[in-house]
């Protein structure tokens, strides 16, 4: 995480309190930027999965994104 410290840690904090997991969307209006969201993944911070969700009459895939054990040791550095 020292690569990029204050976007990391934010992000964190977002998925450490949305206890569901936060959407590709909610991080988008939180700001973050596609690369910081894939950095937590690829560094093992983050895990990502997809979910069929009902929207509009139609199911399309959601991507969700949730804190992993080495996420939050991380946050509590």
């Amino acid at each position: 995480m020292s690569d990029h410290p204050d976007e990391w840690r934010r992000a964190l904090e977002v998925l450490a309190s949305s206890p569901q997991g936060a959407t590709e969307a909610l991080l988008f209006a939180h700001g973050f930027m596609y690369e910081t969201i894939t950095g937590l993944v690829d560094s093992g911070l983050a895990i990502s999965t997809t979910e069929p969700f009902l929207a509009d009459g139609r199911i399309v895939e959601v991507m969700r994104f949730r804190t992993t054990d080495a996420g939050r040791k991380a946050l509590r550095r």
